[in-house]
């Protein structure tokens, strides 16, 4: 599409009050389409860590269980394709004998490059296991293995940490509301900042707060907590250009994104992180009028995209 269709669409669709939602979409599709913009996310931690649920919790039940593409020359890191998003499910350490061929592995993915030359990972999310006292294998992944090879933009890294309901061995969760109890809360909290601080003491990369979460356990009867808290988080580090491909990918199971902290709306927080990606790539090389026009959409594109949710 040309600057010029490319301007005469947006001057159509967001001009147009009567278009309809599906016309947005089509449209924004052919502009993600056109800028042929991707999203890598690498997924590790120590065995039991709970990788899978949280990848099923955040783009669907049968992601991590059908569909799974092996890399030959990255033996055992998993490759699931969705549209526009890629996610490389990927062994942490703690297995012994495999824990140099695991490492081997993740480094060279880590540092493996587009055809546009930029790294191919742009996040990399390490699930700690919030039911679990020892993570010096966590640690030991996170410290010598990934930031080593992050390059200079360790922003590409963030830590999160699943099973907060069995981080006090299941005390202090209350089963009714699914949400800790204040004890429990202090508890995880403090576990966030304690995970936060000694990385930074070990490598001086100072890694945003971990976000604490749980994905939830069907067969148990557990409800996911804090995923919609998670997935702000994982869009919030994206780039900016990219963000949208979400939308396509997001789990439509409503209940997954019920149950959050009270701290933020973060299924708000989420309509408008992509709406704002959004309008900056469309608005990015057009002249002002068209800018203007796009950014009378706003409000519309944002009603959109609370379907999602």
């Amino acid at each position: 599409m040309s600057s010029n269709e490319l301007e005469n669409k947006a001057q159509e669709i967001f001009s147009n009050q009567n278009s309809s939602s599906n016309d947005m979409k089509e449209f924004i599709e052919m502009i993600l389409k056109r800028q042929n913009q991707k999203i890598n996310i690498m997924v590790t931690g120590a065995t039991g860590c709970g990788k899978s649920s949280t990848i099923n919790a955040l783009f669907g039940s049968e992601v991590a269980k059908v569909g799974v593409t092996p890399e030959p020359e990255t033996m055992d890191i998993r490759q699931y394709n969705l549209p526009n998003l890629t996610i490389w499910d990927s062994p942490g350490l703690g297995d012994g004998k495999k824990d140099a061929e695991h490492a081997k592995n993740i480094k060279e993915k880590l540092v493996q490059k587009d055809e546009k030359g930029d790294f191919l990972i742009d996040l990399v999310l390490v699930i700690l296991d919030g039911g679990s006292r020892d993570l010096g294998t966590s640690y030991e992944l996170i410290n010598k293995v990934i930031i080593p090879n992050l390059g200079n933009d360790t922003n590409r890294l963030l830590v999160a940490i699943n099973q907060c309901d069995m981080a006090m061995k299941g005390r202090g969760w209350n089963k009714e509301t699914n949400k800790p109890e204040p004890e429990l809360e202090k508890f995880l909290n403090e576990k966030a900042m304690s995970v936060k601080k000694r990385i930074e003491e070990t490598t001086k990369v100072n890694i945003i707060e971990p976000v604490y979460y749980s994905a939830g356990d069907k067969e148990m009867g557990k409800k996911p907590y804090n995923m919609a808290k998670l997935l702000s988080y994982i869009i919030d580090h994206t780039p900016s250009q990219k963000r949208f491909a979400y939308t396509n990918n997001i789990n439509r199971d409503k209940t997954v994104w019920d149950d959050n902290d009270d701290l933020k709306d973060y299924s708000k927080s989420i309509i408008e992180q992509i709406a704002d990606s959004v309008v900056e790539v469309l608005t990015s090389n057009m002249p002002e009028p068209a800018k203007k026009l796009v950014k009378g959409g706003y409000n519309k594109l944002k009603t959109w995209l609370k379907e999602l949710f």
